[in-house]
């Protein structure tokens, strides 16, 4: 879909908007802190997971995923079978790393609910990549590439006819 660094970013910040969005919602309802959290509480949280978030698509997580699905997919042509090797190399590495993220935070807020760091980590990331998966390649994958083809694809090539 991208074909260039500015397409890229912004496919990446939609995409890790709503997928961050559907995660910090689904995690708060995990905590049981969906009513407890306070709106300026929860955006902030939003907030600062979806930083974190794009910095590792951008840097990090983007980048290794789709070096490797490149590499898994190198002797095929289909496209179905390209989108959903990145998309799902993308969800293991965010799942990853976000549920370090998250059991970071929840360290500093609560501390953690059991004495062993590793058992707790796959917990949080198992539950995490359980709904991620499906979230990304049945909802946000479709309407992500929706908009980016509707709208920021359409717009930059309008823009390079013009010039």
């Amino acid at each position: 879909m991208p074909t260039t660094r500015k397409e890229s970013l912004y496919f990446g910040l939609i995409m890790c908007f709503g997928m961050v969005l559907f995660m910090t919602l689904y995690n708060f309802y995990l905590k049981g802190t969906f009513g407890q959290v306070s709106l300026l509480g929860g955006i902030t949280d939003f907030f600062i997971g979806f930083i974190v978030a794009i910095i590792l698509d951008l840097f990090l997580v983007g980048p290794l995923a789709k070096r490797i699905a490149y590499r898994l997919t190198t002797n095929t042509s289909n496209v179905l079978f390209k989108v959903l090797t990145i998309s799902t190399c993308m969800v293991i590495g965010m799942a990853f790393f976000m549920s370090i993220y998250g059991l970071v935070t929840s360290y500093f807020h609560n501390g953690l609910s059991s004495n062993s760091v590793i058992k707790e980590f796959f917990s949080v990331f198992c539950r995490n990549f359980i709904v991620a998966l499906p979230l990304q390649i049945i909802i946000m994958g479709p309407i992500v590439r929706y908009i980016f083809s509707k709208y920021i694809k359409t717009t930059q090539n309008n823009v390079a006819l013009k010039n």
